[in-house]
């Protein structure tokens, strides 16, 4: 196991803090509902530039992805009458911020096929530009979109490269496709070893005095005489980055831009967010006839319906059961 430190409880000091010290400023109702009105009409059209080309899908094209807040678990039946165990995220205000192409990415060391990959950086949930600094809204005045609370970077070629402020909805993934979603576990802090590894711990009671949790011996005898690197001892539990692959979207809405994604164990509490992009399981693979929208689904110009579902999911709109007529 590696000793590395894998969670820092502080921010880096090369990030610009977000939120700044709000002092009483004694605005009038009147005066506050102008300040609105006038934030929302400079920030009404993100899309400063004129619209780019849009590339062609290949089977070496990689897209990019999307920020999501998980908001829970709900069953769902499949045509069969199977139960499964779904989790909804929600894409909430995602637009993109900046395109970085391949030549501005490379670094010293960056392997061959990363050199041929852009960047999209893409945010999730407006803030109000009012709260925050200078430096954190300097990020966002050349798009003209809302400054955002949360921010990702995602790797892309560049025949999927969007422009900035382009926004991105649920209609992104389609149901059927397969996706790795990223995110960090719940925080459970300092645990013990019974907790934080599964130990069975000592018996409850005949002879055992003050060690019903305890790990036991952590030594090795012999030659060794110390404590192996990697030992399972109590310690700080959960807030690791954890990737789930190869998870089928089973039904999608466009109206609220929820996902219904398989299975309970995307990692993080509720309210938290994950990181939404294409699998790159190589059984999980899209084909020239089934790929996803390239290089996204532009709502604002195609229409769409409100539900979508995947053709093994029972809609609850439909009838349970049909009789065959003699």
């Amino acid at each position: 196991m590696s000793r590395v430190k894998r969670r820092h409880s502080l921010p880096p000091f090369w990030l610009p803090k977000t939120t700044r010290t709000i002092y009483p400023e004694h605005i009038t109702s009147e005066n506050e509902s102008f300040v609105k009105d006038v934030i929302e009409e400079q920030f009404s059209s993100p899309l400063k530039v004129n619209p780019w080309e849009r590339g062609e899908w290949d089977k070496s094209s990689l897209r990019c992805g999307v920020i999501a807040r998980k908001i829970g678990i709900y069953p769902m039946w499949t045509r069969d009458g199977s139960r499964m165990l779904t989790t909804l995220l929600q894409v909430s205000e995602n637009h993109v911020i900046k395109y970085i192409p391949p030549e501005d990415l490379i670094s010293h060391g960056t392997k061959r096929r990363y050199r041929e990959l852009g960047a999209l950086v893409v945010g999730a949930d407006s803030l109000d530009p009012r709260i925050i600094t200078k430096e954190y809204f300097s990020m966002f005045s050349e798009t003209g979109i809302m400054p955002k609370k949360k921010m990702s970077k995602f790797l892309i070629t560049p025949n999927a490269k969007l422009p900035p402020g382009t926004p991105l909805y649920a209609s992104h993934f389609q149901p059927g496709n397969y996706v790795d979603i990223a995110g960090t576990t719940i925080d459970r802090g300092y645990q013990g070893v019974m907790k934080r590894w599964g130990f069975k711990g000592m018996p409850a009671s005949h002879g055992v005095t003050k060690s019903h949790r305890r790990g036991g011996t952590i030594g090795s005898g012999g030659e060794k005489a110390r404590v192996i690197p990697g030992q399972k001892m109590p310690g700080h539990m959960g807030r690791e980055k954890r990737i789930l692959r190869g998870l089928k979207i089973w039904r999608v809405n466009t109206l609220h831009n929820v996902l219904w994604v398989q299975g309970p164990a995307v990692p993080g509490g509720v309210g938290s967010y994950v990181y939404i992009y294409d699998s790159i399981l190589p059984h999980r693979q899209p084909t020239s006839e089934n790929h996803p929208p390239f290089p996204t689904f532009f709502q604002d110009e195609e229409d769409i319906e409100e539900e979508l579902y995947d053709e093994e999911l029972h809609a609850f709109n439909q009838p349970s059961i049909q009789f065959a007529e003699k």
